[in-house]
């Protein structure tokens, strides 16, 4: 079993900055890749950055330029640094891990976090 948990999530103001976290725990064989997806109320979820395990990263149009992915192999945790923050980047960020478990044999699948608030004021 795999568990994701965010944090770092919170208020802000327009222009500002917020660095999400998510450290993964269990019986991790490998990590393929991990997300951040988010979902604000009334829309669908949307995948916002994606980092491989190879290094290369993804963005969406929309946060291209203001967001970073970023991983610390050691820790099997992923940071979302966000700047220039906007009103419209206000949700719920969820962790993905596309992730290799090695517990009760191998098995590859996709685990999610709880969720973390982010708000944008102005």
């Amino acid at each position: 079993q795999v568990q994701l948990v965010e944090s770092g999530g919170g208020l802000a103001q327009a222009g500002g900055s917020l660095t999400l976290s998510c450290a993964a725990s269990g019986s991790i064989f490998s990590i393929h890749a991990m997300a951040w997806w988010r979902q604000a109320p009334g829309k669908p979820r949307e995948r916002v950055a994606q980092i491989t395990w190879s290094g290369g990263t993804n963005y969406a149009d929309s946060v291209k330029g203001r967001f970073t992915i970023s991983g610390d192999n050691a820790k099997n945790t992923v940071y979302l640094q966000m700047n220039s923050l906007k009103p419209e980047d206000t949700g719920v960020y969820y962790c993905n891990g596309d992730i290799l478990a090695s517990g009760g044999g191998l098995s590859r699948r996709q685990y999610w976090g709880q969720g973390t608030q982010v708000t944008v004021s102005s």
